[in-house]
């Protein structure tokens, strides 16, 4: 894999034409790669801003660029008041009169406008993909939970941890995700991939099954990921990937770093990153989102945002019918004193970096910033 070249000219899209609505149960509606008629090319890109080094935080709200005040809101369905009204963690017991419908709209719309804007991006950059059949490299981060009929493609460093536990609950393997330890969820979960299933298998599975995706900030993901790997003891990536990266972009390293791949600084991790003949090959932990669960082609049902994790996994849990004393958690087992990787935090690393180095990262990055609409982390950045 190396690193993606895209053209010159960057899109960003719009979300504001009219969408038909979703299905949690089935794929959104509309033929996958329709012509939108409302919006049928994305808008030229504004000109490039003078490079300064300002960081521009995005926001943690449940909709966080999600919607637009002109964007018409879709209608208040009998299915949409059906999934909201099950899910009892989302509606506040004695909420004030409207307050269900209003909360119910705001669901409803920001899965509508996640949905029309990814199939929009799909439709400009990789048109006709859904023409070709769906391979088993796509789906070999998918994860299936036969009893609840739900496929979870994981994402590292955006909660999969704690989606995997979900999983084995409502698989029956575990009565609850508070006893599962970290490396548990992890190589004894007895979950299946969706590889693993004849090619009919993966074709009823991936028809009749709710789809999910929960993605991230792509910079404080990869933030997330360095931290997690490189800054703690790691038996597996320390020698595997430290010691290349070091010996490939230290100059002088020291026989101890040379040896033990200790120590990796953000900088060289971003050079190996961004280089298109790496000492050592990629890994799901960096692996963008648009390449690592196939968006294009796997037509998730619900998509997800690590910035409000909680609050849209447990409106999906109840949408599906889990256990209402099933609900996500919240805890964090694996370097539990760390301080979790934050917009204030990715902006420390990121500050390392030149404005070139941020530029070719962003790039690496562009179509998971443009995909599911996360803003420029920063001003100077086309």
């Amino acid at each position: 894999m190396v690193a993606p070249r895209w053209p010159i000219q960057k899109d960003q899209p719009s979300d504001s034409a009219v969408v038909e609505g979703i299905n949690l149960g089935g794929g959104f509606h509309g033929a996958p790669g329709e012509e939108i008629s409302s919006n049928p090319s994305l808008p030229s890109p504004s000109p490039r801003q003078p490079p300064s080094l300002q960081w521009l935080p995005h926001s943690s709200t449940p909709t966080s660029g999600d919607q637009q005040a002109e964007s018409p809101r879709p209608p208040v369905t009998k299915r949409h008041r059906k999934l909201l009204l099950k899910s009892g963690s989302v509606i506040p017991s004695g909420a004030p009169p409207g307050e269900e419908d209003r909360q119910l709209q705001g669901m409803a719309h920001t899965q509508v406008s996640r949905h029309h804007l990814l199939r929009e991006v799909c439709t400009k950059y990789q048109p006709g993909v859904t023409e070709h059949p769906v391979s088993s490299r796509q789906v070999s981060r998918v994860y299936v939970e036969d009893r609840s009929g739900l496929l979870y493609c994981e994402v590292p460093k955006a909660g999969c941890s704690n989606w995997k536990r979900v999983l084995m609950v409502l698989g029956g393997s575990a009565t609850s995700t508070h006893g599962i330890a970290h490396d548990d969820a992890h190589y004894a979960n007895q979950l299946r991939r969706l590889d693993a299933y004849s090619q009919a298998g993966v074709a009823e599975r991936l028809r009749s099954y709710t789809k999910v995706l929960f993605v991230r900030e792509p910079f404080e993901r990869l933030v997330s990921a360095f931290r997690d790997k490189f800054e703690s003891p790691n038996s597996y990536y320390h020698p595997v990937f430290g010691r290349p990266i070091i010996s490939r972009y230290r100059a002088n390293a020291s026989l101890s770093a040379l040896r033990t791949g200790a120590g990796v600084t953000f900088r060289e991790f971003v050079q190996y990153l961004l280089d298109v003949r790496r000492p050592v090959g990629m890994d799901i932990h960096w692996t963008p989102v648009s390449q690592l669960c196939s968006p294009c082609q796997l037509h998730y049902d619900f998509i997800g945002k690590f910035e409000s994790l909680k609050e849209e996994a447990n409106f999906l849990l109840r949408s599906i019918g889990a256990p209402s004393n099933l609900t996500f958690p919240d805890f964090k087992d694996r370097n539990p004193k760390a301080e979790r990787t934050s917009s204030t935090i990715t902006q420390r690393y990121f500050e390392q970096l030149n404005a070139t180095e941020r530029q070719r990262a962003y790039d690496f990055y562009y179509m998971d910033y443009l995909m599911f609409k996360y803003p420029k982390p920063y001003k100077d950045l086309y």
